[in-house]
């Protein structure tokens, strides 16, 4: 997952002693930490100091300016009452007869307290008796349910088990289509002959790589060989790799050989070295999730898409770097960096695959995307990537941010690629509810001359010119619709989906280990008092969005920006498939030489409905066919004269910022 940069306002209503002081002060994060510290005390304001403390507490107003001595004693209270956030507030009906009113809150304070905590979810529309009569039925009632259900699914983290039964289905085909149990019919390809350069070989598509291995030229050894060498040698500047899975590639390699050797031949991926994200779990090697908290941690699961590739012949090589629990770029051994400008991070949590198949350290690998983590990072690196349609991957035994978000794709060079790996891992996965055997057509076989594709305002024209000469109707397009909520619906999703696979981190204080504290930590602490109301209502108006996109989508597909955060939200809500791919270069601001070899990428996506990604890939093989940005190298850690690779880097990393 990525998170933009976008400006949040820099007040928020004052919710203390509500109509007694103005609303447009800024001290809503003291008066959380105030709020809460109260709900504590109502549990348990047993011992003389916490007494004391609150009730110099409740002697304040709340100035709308906090004083030092309130959030010093706020501190205080809560290192004396040793509690957590979260815990629920209680009244107090009698009172001992040596403590005094003026030790406690009184009953009107009290309403106070739980009336400024029903305004942070926006329901301060109820008076005293109901709040109190709510107070006690949650109590009595909700917390020992609430309970029962996180002993029950939630004391293991990541979402592996017990997965929700509401599940989401993107389709707009209202009639259950005929699965085609055919596989792609992919182009043969003649004439290639192994290079003497190794480099060479390493930067070879996976149908070139494959018709090299058909035909004999090369082992399956040899090119686990050759990309362990491109991985350790790279990986010191690029920071992409969490472990390497050597011992169990040349034992996939041989099996692979001496496969070939008896007479079969699994497909183009047959013995094909390949990298997986880091939140994919494979037996015997850790599944880190690029955390802290979980850097020694091994599953005993075999994740479908890992069964699915094994069969198909590939051969895993590398685990490589996740954003710590799926969150951008930074995780518990580094920050992953952009092969084509070594100062930039990759950004996005599949930042590994991202820079791995940059690099030529792999020739694919699978990464996943719940809000960017395979357009971002593609776009940064350079490369061909596909976001599929939602639930055409399997994803037992992979981590779990959103049930209704997350999807596993391919990084790869070439388009097609893209559909060879697409081929080898889509299809109904047992045990994901969300996963469904999508009838895709074969997008070697699409007649491009007959569909009319869009372009948007912020599309790239040399795309759209490229297509059109291939004789592709391009016509100008615009998504139109109503919901103007798109990127709060997302987080609201997105984050309260998380903080459920997660709750037992958080409640464990874990949180404090995570390596970027803006990030999920913030986060998901927000998500706590997300109402489960207000989540429904976000998923009615993702149903409202889905609609107006199904009727505004009156093309074969678009091409736009891949990285627009509006696109990005828009696309994952919908179910969106969409087609990353590279098409060109532009020099880097401020380059450090007038010979430097640094470069920002260019690129494009092409959207289309959910269950067309054919057309996508056919569109994308089309514009490749006579184009070569996506065969450039990257200069990785080879800058040139007088251009070095900095540390830390000079460039400025503008600061994460809250997305509403």
């Amino acid at each position: 997952m990525v998170a933009p940069s976008i400006v949040v306002p820099s007040t928020r209503p004052c919710l203390a002693m509500r109509g007694l002081l103005p609303r447009s002060c800024t001290c809503a994060s003291l008066l959380l930490l105030f709020l809460l510290s109260l709900t504590v005390f109502c549990i348990d304001a047993n011992s003389s100091e916490s007494k004391l403390l609150c009730s110099e507490l409740v002697s304040f107003r709340l100035p709308c300016q906090p004083s030092i001595a309130i959030m010093k004693n706020c501190k205080k209270l809560w290192k004396v009452l040793n509690r957590k956030v979260g815990v629920p507030c209680r009244k107090i009906t009698t009172l001992p007869s040596n403590i005094t009113r003026t030790e406690l809150l009184d009953n009107t304070m009290e309403a106070k307290c739980l009336q400024s905590m029903f305004e942070l979810v926006d329901s301060g529309f109820f008076n005293e008796t109901k709040i109190q009569e709510i107070a006690n039925g949650a109590t009595e009632m909700n917390i020992p349910i609430y309970r029962t259900n996180r002993e029950l699914v939630a004391t293991k983290n990541g979402g592996l088990e017990n997965p929700s039964p509401l599940v989401f289905n993107p389709s707009w085909n209202r009639e259950v289509p005929r699965v085609h149990g055919k596989r792609f019919n992919y182009p043969s390809l003649s004439g290639v002959q192994l290079p003497r350069d190794e480099e060479d070989i390493a930067f070879m598509s996976v149908l070139e790589l494959g018709e090299l291995i058909k035909t004999r030229q090369v082992t399956s050894e040899e090119l686990v060989r050759i990309y362990l060498k491109q991985l350790k040698r790279y990986n010191h500047v690029l920071e992409a790799v969490v472990t390497y899975t050597e011992e169990l590639a040349y034992k996939q390699a041989k099996e692979a050989d001496d496969l070939l050797s008896q007479g079969t031949y699994l497909g183009p991926l047959h013995g094909i070295p390949y990298g997986l994200k880091d939140i994919v779990a494979v037996p015997g090697y850790k599944t880190t999730w690029g955390s802290t908290s979980f850097k020694d941690q091994v599953l005993d699961i075999e994740a479908w898409v890992y069964k699915r590739l094994k069969a198909s012949g590939a051969v895993l090589v590398a685990k490589l770097v996740t954003g710590s629990l799926a969150y951008d770029d930074i995780w518990f051994g580094g920050r992953t960096r952009n092969p084509w400008n070594i100062e930039e991070f990759s950004t996005g949590s599949s930042a590994g695959p991202a820079a791995s198949t940059s690099a030529g350290m792999v020739p694919f690998a699978i990464g996943s995307e719940t809000a960017g983590s395979i357009t971002y990072p593609a776009a940064r690196c350079g490369i061909t990537a596909l976001r599929p349609t939602f639930g055409s991957v399997g994803r037992t035994g992979v981590m779990s941010i959103s049930e209704s978000l997350d999807k596993l794709g391919p990084f790869c060079r070439t388009a097609v690629d893209c559909a060879i790996i697409l081929d080898a891992i889509k299809g109904k996965d047992p045990d994901d509810p969300s996963s469904r055997a999508i009838a895709f057509e074969d997008p070697f076989s699409v007649d491009i001359t007959k569909l009319t594709v869009g372009y948007t305002k912020d599309a790239d024209m040399k795309v759209v010119e490229v297509l059109e000469s291939k004789g592709v109707n391009m016509v100008p397009f615009e998504l139109n619709y109503t919901v103007e909520s798109v990127q709060g619906i997302l987080n609201f999703t997105m984050d309260v989906d998380m903080l459920a696979h997660f709750d037992e981190w958080q409640r464990a204080g874990q949180e404090d280990l995570y390596e970027a504290q803006d990030q999920w930590p913030v986060e998901l602490r927000r998500a706590r008092i997300i109402t489960a109301v207000d989540y429904i209502q976000a998923q009615r108006a993702r149903g409202k969005l889905i609609r107006e996109v199904e009727k505004s989508f009156t093309v074969d597909a678009f091409v736009g920006n891949v990285t627009d955060w509006e696109k990005v939200c828009l696309g994952n809500l919908v179910g969106l498939p969409v087609l990353v791919i590279p098409t060109g270069f532009k020099n880097i601001s401020e380059p450090p030489t007038n010979n430097c070899r640094r470069r920002t990428t260019v690129n494009t996506g092409i959207y289309t409905p959910p269950e067309r990604d054919h057309i996508a890939l056919a569109l994308g093989m089309a514009y490749q066919s006579v184009t070569d940005a996506h065969r450039k190298r990257p200069p990785i850690d080879d800058l040139g004269p007088d251009d070095s690779i900095p540390n830390p880097p000079r460039s400025i990393i503008p600061p994460r910022r809250l997305h509403i």
